[in-house]
């Protein structure tokens, strides 16, 4: 390895120990996939210097490796700690882009969390025990998360002030700081109602005196209480499937596809950034895109008959 790559390897090392401690495991795997690369060019490219690589040679690079025996996992994960590495590059402002960026993941295989039924969905809501002093608290919450499909850290970040009841909108912060709007049900703003007089009664901590939902300390929910909330809720449901508060977002997702809604609405609400991400739900009910199709297409005789 020359010394320019050996270099920038390790400010990158440093900076993953130092700054985001990382463990000593991912580091390792890191410099791994670099080293594979540089190998590669070091072949192909004598003496290039790693600020000068292009998305060209990288892309030639996973074409060499695509014909080996390596998984398609693998590969996707090699490319991961690549991307790693000119992010901290360009981060450092020793390159105007990423190269790496504009490489496509190779297909491992899409793995998608189970989807609740609607039945299923009010058999988990309605094992909240409103008895007690967390019980409307819960329930504003997964009405509020499945209303309008929020990522568990959105829900818990969510501010008293991001909810505009009489326009019947959130507004939400999601990945990379970026904002959206998203409708909220008339069922969800009417339990985020009826848990506002236990909220008004909470000791709120200093600074989260914004939060709309909180621990019994005044604090925003963890991440790991909105987890351990929605499995026991499951379990005393007495719900088979594998439930997360993912598995709300996806649901909110899937139940709007299956009842035709439109596919770049969805993406918006869901804050997916390209297309492809949200097209995943679309393979869930294949019977109702099928169904669709023969209703509407202009070449199908039920079309025909709906338009006659």
């Amino acid at each position: 390895m020359n010394e320019g790559w050996k270099q920038k390897i390790n400010e990158f090392t440093d900076y993953l120990k130092i700054e985001k401690a990382v463990s000593a495991h991912t580091i390792e795997a890191y410099t791994d996939d670099i080293g594979k690369l540089q190998t590669y060019l070091a072949e192909f490219h004598p003496g290039i210097r790693p600020i000068d690589v292009t998305s060209s040679m990288i892309e030639d690079f996973f074409i060499r490796i695509g014909k080996t025996a390596i998984k398609a996992r693998s590969q996707a994960r090699l490319l991961s700690g690549i991307r790693a590495f000119y992010k901290f590059l360009l981060m450092d402002n020793e390159i105007n882009d990423n190269p790496a960026d504009m490489i496509d993941h190779p297909k491992t295989g899409v793995t998608l969390p189970d989807v609740l039924t609607v039945e299923e969905i009010d058999m988990l809501l309605a094992a909240i025990d409103l008895s007690k002093k967390e019980g409307q608290r819960n329930k504003a919450l997964l009405e509020t998360m499945y209303s309008c499909g929020l990522r568990v850290s959105e829900a818990v970040s969510l501010h008293l002030s991001d909810v505009y009841p009489k326009e019947g909108f959130v507004r939400v912060k999601g990945k990379g700081s970026k904002e959206r709007l998203i409708p909220i049900n008339d069922k969800a703003l009417h339990e985020i109602n009826r848990y506002l007089p236990d909220r008004t009664k909470t000791n709120v901590a200093k600074n989260y005196e914004d939060i709309l939902f909180l621990n019994r300390r005044g604090k925003p929910l963890t991440r790991v209480m909105v987890f351990t909330i929605i499995r026991r809720l499951a379990e005393l449901a007495d719900i088979q499937k594998h439930v997360s508060p993912h598995t709300f977002r996806h649901s909110f997702a899937t139940h709007l596809i299956e009842r035709g809604a439109d596919l770049r609405a969805i993406q918006e609400m869901l804050g997916h950034e390209s297309i492809t991400t949200t097209e995943i739900y679309t393979h869930m009910d294949r019977s109702f895109l099928r169904q669709t199709i023969i209703e509407y297409h202009p070449r199908s005789k039920a079309s025909r008959k709906i338009h006659d």
